[in-house]
């Protein structure tokens, strides 16, 4: 008798495995350009770890953030939503003459909290920047286990944030813990993954890296307790492209280190991983051949490096021209994990994984995007972009366009080819004028829609 137990159980365990649902590891980046990494054209630092999850998985040309800036982004990657629906459409910000107060409401279902539901272990480590209040904290919205800080930025070393408060958190308590914040970052990501090795785990890994302030290991504070802003500047000449090209490679470490720890445990091939930026890069970062930067709404400002990896599933050494975003994560991980969507929160994001895995060609999509006055859109391999701001004078071939003029009421826009014009320098509104028309009425459609649904924020 027991040995056909015995037996019967030896059967079985092939199909327990079998049954066991992927883990699933998102890595986002702040402020880390198209053209930072060495796989994205990069050569100002080593990458490798970067690289090498590029040269296993499919390394994304087409793929954007939903916004420009920090928190909206991390809105729509939550939630599969645009993030004006969620009601964060610009930053939170850590001021507290300004939205202090805001944070993403209850009422948004995140990917963690599906994902728990189904089953899932869930962590996040790293940076929140939707919520200072503790009502906003992370295990709030369906993260069992949180480390990390609340607002935009912190000192890298001592953990304060840019109004002078101390940011530093395990779950919902601040706490006192010593170290930089990548190297922080990375050491509770692996400890999260040892714990939870023999069950499915969801982990969002969410680095300050390349953030400012500019801080690699070595460099002094640069803020105290009380005072908002950087209190002692420790600028020497080119200080910034130093201390980012070592925030880099701190991060890029840490990328090895999770992927070190997957194998380890024997979950290498049981791990969906992807990797991108939440914006564009700012000065020291480079934005590869792409005009802009974070917080404009041109190529810079939201092309972004985007790669997925998952050994046996998608195809190593492998490019995808396809048009994504961040708000395509939720949908794929859902998808991953055979976890329906809420009913209520209908997703506008979608998932990736016929692409990643099932060889889907290239198709047509639109995608839209707003910050402060600026909008966007794009609408297969046609970008219209409107209030966008004024260019540097360099620019020359932007004719019939009055850049001066989005103050004082008047409209101002530009349409481009991507394809043939990456850099959009070639303004072709004055010739496609039905397209314009068009993509402008559809543009102003979707911006009255997900502010008509938008969740509404406390007044104080």
């Amino acid at each position: 008798m027991r040995i056909r137990h015995l037996i019967t159980f030896l059967i079985a365990l092939p199909i327990l495995a079998a049954a066991r649902q992927p883990n699933v590891i998102v890595i986002m980046t702040d402020d880390m350009g198209y053209g930072d990494a060495g796989c994205y054209g990069g050569t100002a630092f080593p990458t490798p770890n970067i690289d090498q999850l590029a040269k296993e998985g499919m390394r994304f040309t087409d793929f954007h953030s939903s916004g420009p800036v920090c928190s909206p982004t991390r809105a729509g990657l939550l939630t599969g939503r645009y993030q004006q629906r969620a009601g964060i459409p610009g930053v939170v910000y850590a001021a507290f003459n300004k939205n202090r107060h805001h944070g993403l409401q209850h009422r948004e279902a995140t990917f963690a909290e599906l994902l728990k539901k189904a089953g899932y272990a869930t962590g996040l480590f790293g940076k929140w920047h939707l919520g200072y209040e503790s009502t906003y904290n992370p295990v709030h919205q369906g993260f069992d286990r949180y480390v990390g800080y609340v607002s935009g930025n912190v000192d890298f070393h001592t953990h304060i944030d840019g109004a002078g408060v101390a940011d530093w958190w395990h779950q919902d308590k601040k706490v006192e813990e010593e170290g930089y914040t990548t190297h922080l970052i990375t050491k509770h990501t692996v400890d999260f993954i040892t714990e939870n090795k023999e069950k499915p785990f969801c982990i969002y890994v969410a680095h300050e890296a390349p953030h400012d302030p500019y801080q690699g290991p070595g460099d002094p504070p640069v803020r105290i307790l009380g005072k908002p802003g950087l209190v002692y500047d420790h600028r020497e000449p080119d200080h910034a492209a130093r201390a980012y090209k070592e925030m880099m490679v701190e991060m890029d470490k840490g990328v090895g280190e999770i992927m070190t720890a997957l194998k380890k445990h024997q979950l290498d091939e049981d791990t969906f991983v992807m990797f991108f930026s939440d914006n564009g890069a700012t000065g020291p970062g480079s934005c590869g051949p792409y005009f802009g930067m974070k917080g404009t709404l041109w190529e810079g400002g939201h092309r972004v490096p985007g790669i997925a990896r998952w050994p046996g599933k998608i195809p190593a050494g492998t490019t995808s021209r396809q048009l994504a975003s961040t708000i395509d994560v939720m949908p794929t991980l859902l998808d991953i994990a055979n976890v329906s969507p809420s009913k209520t929160h209908p997703l506008d994001g979608t998932s990736l994984l016929p692409w990643l895995t099932g060889g889907k060609k290239p198709q047509k999509r639109i995608h839209y995007w707003q910050y402060g006055k600026a909008l966007a859109m794009r609408d297969g391999n046609w970008k219209l972009i409107l209030n966008a701001g004024k260019p540097p004078k360099a620019r020359k071939n932007l004719p019939n366009i009055n850049w001066s003029a989005p103050d004082d009421g008047r409209e101002t826009l530009a349409l481009f080819d991507l394809p043939k014009d990456p850099g959009e320098q070639v303004n072709l509104a004055q010739q496609k004028p039905g397209l314009v028309k068009r993509m402008s009425r559809d543009l102003k459609a979707w911006h009255e829609e997900v502010y008509s649904e938008a969740t509404p924020q406390p007044s104080k």
